[in-house]
C-alpha cells in the first residue's frame, strides 16, 4: 500500500530504507529554495527527493546503489508532478563523483550511520545502515569535489556520529552552518541532528531544537507545523 501525503504518494516494499522519520525530517528541513540543482545521496525509495520537489524548481538527480530500491524510486518519481526534474541514477557515489564534471548548488543524504556496532543478518540493510560501503569520508571527499562554490551539504545523524561528521568536516573546510536537535519525546535526549554544512564559513551559526512527541505520545505543534506541507494529519 502506498504511503500517501498531500501531493504524492511513495511505495517503498522492495527499497532498503522506506519511508521513516529520519528520511521525513530531513526532507521537510533542507534549505532548497535557492536551489538549481540538487543531488540526494542514497535515495532509497525517493521520498525526501519527492518532498523537495513539492518546494524546489531545481534539478533533482538521485543516486541508489541497490537495484531494487532505485527501481522503485524510478517508479515513484514517474508517477510524481515531477517526473521532469526528478532523475534516478543506478550508481555509487564514489563512482559517480569520479565521473562526472557536475557541480550541484546541494547535495543531500540520510546516511548509514553505525560504525561499529552488531550487524543484522541481511546485507541489503547493512549496506544501507552501516558504513560497509558508504564512509563518512567518502561522503565529505565527494562533497568537496561536486559542490559548486557556494554550495551546501544536508544530512541526518545521531548526535555522537554527528560530532564526529563536524569534526571531519571541519578538517576539509566544510563549515557548520546551522543544525537542529531532534527531541523524540518530551523528557527523552536528543537522539538526532539535522546538520547543513557550507562551503563558505558563516557569519553566524543558527542552532535550535525540535521535539516531535509530548509525554502522551501525541504530535506537539511545532512539529504538526514543521510537517504541515506534507501531512494530511497527524494523531
Amino acid at each position: 500500500m502506498a504511503f500517501r501525503f498531500k501531493q504524492f504518494s511513495v511505495e517503498d516494499q522492495q527499497s532498503t530504507l522506506r519511508v521513516g522519520s529520519d528520511a521525513v525530517l530531513l526532507g521537510a528541513w533542507a534549505s532548497v529554495a535557492d536551489d538549481s540543482s540538487i543531488l540526494e545521496v542514497g535515495t532509497g525509495c525517493g521520498v525526501i527527493s519527492l518532498m523537495l520537489a513539492q518546494r524546489s524548481t531545481a534539478r533533482i538527480d538521485a543516486i541508489e546503489i541497490d537495484e531494487p530500491s532505485f527501481l522503485q524510486a524510478r517508479e515513484n518519481f514517474g508517477a510524481s508532478p515531477w517526473n521532469k526534474s526528478l532523475h534516478p541514477m543506478l550508481i555509487s557515489l564514489q563512482e559517480f563523483a569520479r565521473n562526472t564534471s557536475e557541480k550541484y548548488d546541494h547535495i543531500l543524504t540520510n546516511p548509514p550511520f553505525f560504525r561499529n556496532s552488531l550487524k543484522s543478518s541481511d546485507p541489503v540493510r547493512n549496506t544501507a545502515k552501516h558504513e560497509n560501503k558508504l564512509t563518512h569520508d567518502d561522503i565529505l571527499q565527494s562533497a568537496i569535489h561536486l559542490l559548486g562554490r557556494n554550495g551546501k551539504l544536508t544530512l541526518i545523524l545521531p548526535p555522537r556520529e554527528g560530532q564526529v561528521f563536524t569534526e571531519m568536516a571541519s578538517g576539509m573546510k566544510l563549515f557548520l552552518t546551522r543544525e537542529t536537535e531532534i527531541i523524540p519525546k518530551t523528557g527523552k535526549p536528543v537522539n538526532r541532528k539535522l546538520m547543513e554544512f557550507s562551503c563558505i564559513p558563516p557569519s553566524r551559526f543558527i542552532s535550535n531544537q525540535l521535539t516531535i512527541r509530548l509525554e502522551d505520545d501525541t504530535y506537539t505543534q511545532e512539529y504538526r507545523e514543521f510537517t504541515g506541507s506534507y501531512y494530511f494529519s497527524l494523531k
